[in-house]
């Protein structure tokens, strides 16, 4: 079976489809997968085999044999608790085939092969029955299909067909129950990551302000959830403005509903302030008394913070209001969260929702452009008035009263820099149709259709005619490409520089003049995980996902070699890289540290870009911890020709 992969080239911007054949290297897609980290999470497995035992317990104090239904299995570790539980079958289904061959390997080595059988179905398409899948229904339901925002990965359909096909009436399930929990606050911060907001440009006549577009001012947004780890959001950049409030719960030992609903909490402002985000988390209960609770809630929100689980596979929401609202202390209002069978969104009430019909609204669907070719990190990136400051300040020692500048980043605001400090004339290219509909109607929201020309074209096809027989004297770029999945897949801006160095004048200057690749190698207090071996998980022999999602070391040669000392003892988990754009000599401009560490190893992190993380393999060397300082050399190869970089680094063998 032929498989074909779409792949976004990010030296040349452009999407390719690859076709793989039926030996496809899954496992990678794997490796960056969360299966690790879910391994990794005590807290999780310790309180899923607490359930489990709990559950079979019941079912056998009344005489009944203890069938078990997992659904979404993964490494088969429920499964084989719910064996060793005392469980008398359990039927383990996986729709991943790559996961569902590693969860036959991994419950043959454990012993299990005889009380678990994998099947490698989705849960809907498993039958009941003398020839089906399962001989009869479960009376136990185990699943672990939560992501972040709890349904995101369509645990309310599969556990609605389960009910209705699969498991008894009135089954245990682990987990019992589930409860979704929000909380209203204002942050300036937050919100900059869902609205685009007035941009100042100081230049020789004064201050020009660019404004957004009405219809992107009243846009709610992107429709998905933003997920962040709220325990690293400084308490400086939020106004709490409610109290955590309990919005809906699901109980899972009953028929579930994945049709679309609403719930609402009344609740009185803590202060006055601005509604502008929902805040929010959720927790599984495993047990009908509610004893054995796992939570996502936030370190201010939690009832033991000290004992509280680090994990990256399942976070916290962040939530943004349609528009942002004023709130008075003490003046009650009503929290609506409303879902359908996958996703969650909120909406702000004055009226009880029981009177108001506007309550069950369809889910906010971005119709402005901007969500659709901004991220919230880039809306972040755009609303920095710092950054825009740093290249005002580059553009000031560049450009001159006849330059003929010419923009080629996707849905860039520079052309507009460019314009209000003084340019004759301004290009600025959008290949996409998205980005060309958005500049225009943010050139005409401040009067400048006239005044900057969009070329809707990839900048490679860029003709005499398209720049009206001029030649260009500044190429201008960010640089920023949607396309763009890693720090240096902005180097796109080096294939766009050669494509149009015809259309340059002589002494044409570029911006940024230059980029280069930095790395650190830093100790991760958690995020190490992610990539670690796990071997054993509560008693249970996985190292087939270990060989799974090790990513091997390349064996080509490498064009850049050195070495880094690391300044103070400890496990060397990874190398963090970014890149670094340098506008002019003076003036550089970083994707990932904003300022050196300090002693203590703490970094300042540019907060809009990504930057990327490259995991030690095999495991750190605990010898890392002894001694002073070591030094770890690297090897580098960069492919201009598909982005990709290939890296090696190595440990000393002796501490210097």
């Amino acid at each position: 079976m032929k498989i074909f992969c779409s792949r976004a080239n990010p030296t040349t911007g452009s999407v390719e489809w690859l076709e793989e054949d039926e030996h496809y290297d899954y496992h990678q897609e794997i490796a960056r997968s969360s299966y690790a980290d879910m391994l990794h999470d005590k807290d999780r497995n310790v309180k899923y085999y607490q359930g489990i035992r709990a559950a079979v317990s019941r079912v056998k104090d009344r005489g009944q044999k203890a069938l078990v239904l997992d659904i979404g299995t993964g490494t088969g570790l429920l499964s084989m608790m719910a064996v060793t539980a005392g469980a008398d079958f359990c039927y383990a289904i996986e729709v991943f085939k790559p996961m569902a061959d590693a969860a036959v390997k991994i419950v043959e080595k454990n012993g299990f092969s005889d009380k678990i059988k994998v099947i490698n179905k989705h849960s809907t398409e498993v039958t009941v029955g003398p020839e089906g899948d399962m001989p009869c229904r479960a009376n136990i339901l185990v699943t672990e299909l939560f992501d972040t925002e709890l349904i995101g990965e369509g645990a309310l359909p599969s556990y609605e067909h389960a009910h209705r096909h699969l498991v008894e009436e009135n089954c245990e399930a682990v987990p019992h129950r589930a409860t979704v929990y929000a909380q209203l606050v204002e942050s300036g911060r937050m919100w900059s990551w869902n609205k685009l907001f007035p941009i100042h440009v100081q230049t020789s006549l004064g201050e020009q302000v660019i404004v957004p577009p009405v219809d992107v001012e009243s846009c709610p947004g992107a429709p998905s959830v933003c997920d962040i780890q709220l325990n690293q959001v400084s308490p400086a950049d939020f106004t709490v403005l409610s109290d955590v409030l309990p919005m809906f719960s699901i109980d899972f030992s009953k028929q579930v509903s994945s049709s679309a609903a609403c719930h609402s909490r009344r609740f009185e402002p803590l202060t006055s302030g601005r509604a502008q985000v929902v805040l929010s988390w959720w927790d599984i209960e495993m047990d009908p008394e509610g004893k054995i609770k796992c939570t996502m809630a936030p370190f201010w929100a939690h009832s033991d913070p000290e004992e509280m689980q680090w994990r990256d596979h399942w976070m916290q929401c962040v939530y943004f209001l349609p528009q942002e609202e004023p709130v008075v202390q003490g003046s009650a209002l009503y929290l609506v969260a409303h879902h359908d069978d996958y996703c969650v969104w909120y909406s702000l009430q004055r009226t009880s929702p029981e009177k108001n019909e506007r309550v069950r609204q369809m889910r906010p669907v971005c119709d402005c452009q901007a969500h659709l070719l901004w991220n919230r990190p880039r809306f972040g990136e755009i609303n920095d008035q710092d950054r825009t400051d740093r290249y005002v300040q580059a553009l000031r020692t560049v450009l001159k009263p006849d330059s003929v500048c010419l923009c080629v980043s996707d849905g860039s605001l520079l052309s507009v820099l460019a314009h209000h400090l003084g340019v004759e004339q301004v290009f600025t290219v959008e290949s996409s149709a998205a980005s060309h509909k958005l500049l225009r109607k943010i050139f005409k929201a401040n009067h400048l259709e006239d005044k900057i020309n969009i070329i809707e074209k990839r900048p490679e096809l860029l003709t005499n005619e398209d720049l009206q027989g001029r030649k260009v004297s500044l190429l201008l770029g960010e640089p920023f490409f949607t396309t763009s999945l890693l720090p240096w897949h902005n180097l796109y801006f080096w294939y766009v520089r050669t494509a149009v160095d015809q259309h340059l004048g002589p002494g044409a200057m570029v911006m940024p003049q230059a980029a280069s690749l930095h790395a650190v190698v830093v100790e991760f207090r958690d995020l190490w995980r992610i990539r670690s071996p796990c071997g054993d998980c509560e008693g249970f022999d996985v190292h087939i996902m270990d060989d799974m999602i090790k990513q091997p070391v390349p064996l080509q040669p490498l064009c850049a070699e050195g070495t880094v000392e690391l300044r103070r003892p400890g496990q060397s988990h990874a190398a963090v890289l970014w890149m670094e754009y340098h506008l002019t000599p003076e003036c550089t401009l970083s994707t990932g540290l904003l300022e050196p560490a300090d002693p203590e190893g703490g970094c300042c992190w540019n907060p809009h870009c990504k930057q990327a993380v490259y995991f030690f393999s095999p495991a750190p060397d605990p010898r890392a911890l002894l001694g002073g300082p070591r030094t770890v050399s690297y090897a580098v190869e960069f492919h201009p020709d598909t982005g990709d970089i290939i890296m090696e680094f190595r440990h000393a063998d002796t501490p210097d």
